[in-house]
């Protein structure tokens, strides 16, 4: 089943490849959606994908990449919509 979920995490996740290593992942995934810093430090994200999928996504968004010190993780489940074609690091 595909689902979908809005991410926000908080932490040490800017300047340390958050955005990048997120897309990385997110293709090797199979995903689609959208990565972007915010003006308050976090990072936002939208997954789109096979469920088991989109959860290893959130999993590793709790870890993040290597000099990340993620803090914490809300994970607001949303409707499905399909309407990505890949996925997107935004500014």
């Amino acid at each position: 089943m595909n689902v979908r979920v809005h991410v926000f995490v908080s932490g040490k996740v800017q300047g340390v490849f958050f955005r990048s290593g997120t897309k990385d992942k997110a293709d090797e995934l199979g995903l689609t959606g959208w990565v972007r810093n915010l003006l308050d430090g976090r990072v936002e994200a939208v997954f789109e994908g096979e469920d088991g999928n989109v959860e290893k996504m959130v999993e590793w968004c709790r870890k993040g990449p290597e000099y990340a010190r993620v803090r914490a993780v809300e994970v607001i489940p949303e409707q499905y919509k399909g309407e990505f074609s890949g996925f997107l690091l935004r500014r």
